[in-house]
């Protein structure tokens, strides 16, 4: 327990002795302890340490007297109720008293003192101070109590909480498991079928009101039974599960994979371009089945013959769809093992005709099929040539010369487009070295290449960097044109792969701007140099198409955005003339020259000089 302190305070030590020779015995006796100070400001130190519960002040002390260090004792927050007695030599009058009294006293004693009334006052706030100690004490305790019984029922609580969540987890588990028995296949943990005609009947709905489609795969997996009767039910049950998994990571997110039951599967295929995107899926899963299974210490080797069915086109409800579906696979599977077809034999000519592309585009990168022409971009009011755009064109054996544009849309193979994106950076590079080399040698302007992809790669920068150093060249001698789908394609890269050429010196064009409606926050955000206005629009100048408002506005944009402007297709005089008034600063097109080989290009650069000469 807390022993009650006094402060004895005076500035002579004989006085200071004798008080504390008067208190010695009761402080034995009464317990309590005796602090003592010579000044003032002692004093303050020692109020600012310790809890005092009577001070004892002389009122005569040099520097800061009795009542003004009283007055400063009960300034503070800590010492402001500590009783005071003053204790004085003099015989005070009234004034005296009644200051003793505001600077805050609790008594007021003349010397000599007698010690037994000196004992008997400091007797009182001593208990008082004992009293309100064990009163403290107390409340600590209760406190404490309290805090406990709060502890215990804040954890009663906190336990009867727990089990209650625990109990309504289960339950939701419980609910949870009973939902997916009754939409999920139990074996795979795909949809089961009750599930995915719920779901294609929902995207027969939103198809009809939408005006859209979607496509429906029916896969079979090839000689199933076999695999039963070879190794096993449970063998052919982890066969399920391992093609289950394989399936779902072959489609996107947002397709439905279904197991009908036995070894039928279902993918749901909704969004545009549902013949091309379902042909592209079939293929991707068709891929994923030719690795084999590992199954136990066996390598089970299998296939999925897969048929297509389109809506509208195959079937006026899910019903009739899956039917139709189904018939297709059987169709596959008859045709080859393995196979995949659509309902429609149109759609398998494409596709297969599709195929063919592909295959000849190949051996085209191989053979030493491919090209490029090259059309120079002419400054409006100079006639100087500024750029040349290099455009791919393909020396098809069977149908001849073909520009890019005549072929590309049939090479949805992502993986196709970008070998002919690397391919033209390496063609136009190396055109550009050999033009430098030439006798006489020609620093042709900046070489525009044209991508193909689908999208913006991060390893874009760095291959262009290998491609320029190796010819000696800088970033400023190319430039590359960037189709609008490309930009507002899929990755979250592409400003800052654009950030890192733009940084290396190369130009940044947009392609046939206006073709596929590129929001206006891309040009904005993106650092482009350049917007290539599209040639129909350049076409219809002066038609009551809107062509010339077309071409306006994009011209006003592009000066908005402190970036040039190229009209493409320029074919006469006058459309060339309105492009001027315009503001628009460059062109391309046959009023000055095609697109040409190099070497025909330089003869046909010649030509003109000589004919401006004359």
């Amino acid at each position: 327990m807390l022993i009650p302190k006094v402060l004895l305070v005076n500035d002579d030590p004989a006085s200071l002795f004798a008080l504390e020779s008067l208190l010695t015995d009761a402080a034995t006796r009464l317990e309590y302890e005796l602090f003592s100070a010579g000044s003032g400001k002692e004093a303050l130190r020692q109020v600012l340490r310790h809890d005092f519960a009577v001070i004892l002040l002389d009122v005569g002390m040099p520097g800061m007297d009795g009542f003004e260090t009283a007055e400063a004792i009960h300034s503070h927050p800590r010492s402001d109720a500590v009783p005071i007695i003053f204790i004085t030599a003099h015989y005070a009058d009234e004034i005296d008293r009644l200051r003793a009294y505001q600077s805050g006293a609790a008594d007021y004693l003349l010397t000599p003192i007698i010690a037994q009334v000196l004992q008997t006052k400091v007797a009182v706030f001593v208990e008082m101070a004992k009293k309100n100690i064990l009163l403290q004490a107390k409340s600590a305790q209760l406190a404490k109590l309290n805090q406990d019984l709060r502890v215990q029922r804040l954890q009663d609580l906190e336990r009867i909480n727990a089990e209650l969540e625990l109990e309504v987890a289960e339950r939701k588990l419980a609910e949870q498991r009973a939902c997916e028995l009754s939409i999920r296949d139990p074996l795979t943990g795909l949809v089961n079928r009750r599930s995915l005609i719920q779901q294609l009947e929902h995207a027969v709905t939103l198809a009809d009101r939408q005006g859209g489609e979607f496509a429906l795969l029916f896969l079979d997996l090839d000689k199933f039974k076999g695999v039963n009767d070879s190794y096993g039910h449970e063998a052919g049950d982890e066969l399920l599960r391992q093609v289950a998994a394989r399936l779902t990571a072959a489609v996107r997110v947002s397709d439905v994979v279904a197991r009908l039951g036995g070894d039928e599967f279902v993918v749901l295929v909704e969004g545009k371009s549902a013949a091309a995107n379902a042909a592209r899926v079939a293929k991707k899963i068709a891929q994923a089945h030719a690795r084999p299974y590992a199954i136990g210490r066996h390598q089970i080797r299998t296939s999925s013959s897969i048929g297509i069915g389109l809506y509208p086109q195959d079937g006026a409800s899910a019903q009739l769809l899956m039917k139709n579906a189904d018939l297709a696979m059987y169709h596959a599977k008859q045709l080859q093992r393995g196979g995949i077809s659509f309902f429609h034999e149109a759609f398998n000519e494409r596709e297969i005709e599709r195929e063919q592309w592909r295959r000849e585009l190949r051996a085209a990168l191989d053979g030493d099929q491919l090209e490029l022409y090259y059309q120079p971009t002419v400054d409006i009011a100079s006639g100087a040539v500024v750029a040349v755009e290099a455009q791919l064109h393909w020396r098809h054996p069977r149908l001849g010369l073909l520009a890019a544009p005549d072929w590309q849309a049939e090479v949805p193979d992502l993986a196709l487009l970008d070998r002919l994106d690397d391919w033209s950076i390496a063609a136009a590079c190396a055109q550009a070295a050999r033009w430098r080399g030439a006798a006489p040698p020609w620093r042709a302007p900046r070489i525009g290449i044209n991508l193909m992809s689908a999208q913006l790669h991060a390893d874009l920068p760095q291959k262009l960097a290998i491609r320029l150093q190796r010819h000696q060249l800088d970033g400023a001698s190319v430039a590359l044109e960037l189709p609008e789908p490309l930009l507002c394609g899929p990755g979250r890269h592409a400003g800052a792969v654009l950030g890192q050429l733009r940084a290396a010196g190369v130009g940044l064009s947009v392609d046939h701007f206006g073709s596929a409606g590129a929001a206006l926050a891309l040009c904005k955000t993106l650092p482009l140099d350049e917007l290539k206005i599209d040639a129909g629009f350049v076409a219809a100048i002066g038609d009551d198409d809107g062509g010339t408002d077309m071409a306006a506005a994009i011209v006003l944009l592009a000066r908005a955005l402190s970036l040039n402007t190229v009209a493409l297709g320029v074919q006469n005089a006058a459309q060339l003339a309105q492009l001027a008034a315009l503001g628009c600063r460059h062109y391309q097109g046959e009023l000055f020259s095609a697109a040409l080989p190099a070497d025909a290009l330089r003869e046909r650069l010649r030509e003109r000089r000589r004919e401006s000469a004359i």
